[in-house]
């Protein structure tokens, strides 16, 4: 049995955050697959586990976790890599994954949902437009930050990186180019990309490709 077990499925760039802080990390850690198409989230022993219906959640060692950047702040004093170095860096690393959770993946998570994984007869397109039109926003925000800095936070990957990365690697789903709109944060994700041990979201992660799509 590992050591840490992440709720998660393939699509969920939430749980990608906790799945590729545990990889990098080289974690003895093993997926449990959420149907989450399937409604299991809202199954009354899932709830038991996660009263808030979501993924991720990570156990270990009889703790149960969840939201994203608490399980990231957890797994970052678990190990020495990517948490902050002093009191600074760790008001910092809040910022920006607060911003995160807000601004990036919220519009970017709602839009993609909507635009590739509800009904056709049930897609907004204004609603999807003005979703993707905030994601494109906060992308700028994001640009221009790492214009001025390497990574995120100061000169170091943190997870703070980790958090903003959640969606990155499905950004082509929703015909968003890095390369051509957003120069600082394609060398940023290629960066992230290139580190030993990184897996894209749909091979760390159980559920791809969906059934029956």
């Amino acid at each position: 049995m590992s050591e840490y077990k992440l709720h998660c499925f393939a699509q969920s760039g939430n749980a990608y955050k906790a799945a590729l802080m545990l990889e990098l990390n080289g974690a003895d850690w093993e997926p449990q697959f959420v149907d989450f198409f399937k409604g299991e989230t809202r199954q009354p022993d899932y709830l038991k586990t996660n009263e808030m219906a979501e993924v991720p959640t990570l156990e270990h060692n009889g703790t149960s976790l969840t939201q994203s950047g608490v399980i990231l702040d957890y797994l970052s004093a678990q190990f020495t890599a990517y948490g902050p170095r002093n009191a600074v860096e760790k008001r910092e690393i809040l910022r920006w994954t607060l911003w995160d959770n807000h601004k990036l993946t919220a519009n970017i998570a709602t839009g993609r949902f909507m635009m590739l994984f509800l009904p056709e007869d049930k897609r907004n397109p204004d609603v999807i437009g003005f979703l993707i039109g905030r994601a494109k926003a906060a992308l700028t925000v994001l640009d221009r930050r790492l214009g001025a800095n390497e990574w995120v936070v100061g000169d170091q990957m943190t997870t703070a990186d980790l958090s903003c990365v959640g969606y990155m690697y499905y950004l082509d789903e929703i015909e968003i180019d890095a390369a051509k709109d957003y120069p600082n944060v394609a060398r940023w994700i290629d960066a992230i990309q290139n580190l030993p041990g990184w897996k894209h979201p749909y091979d760390l992660m159980p559920g791809h490709p969906l059934a029956g799509a």
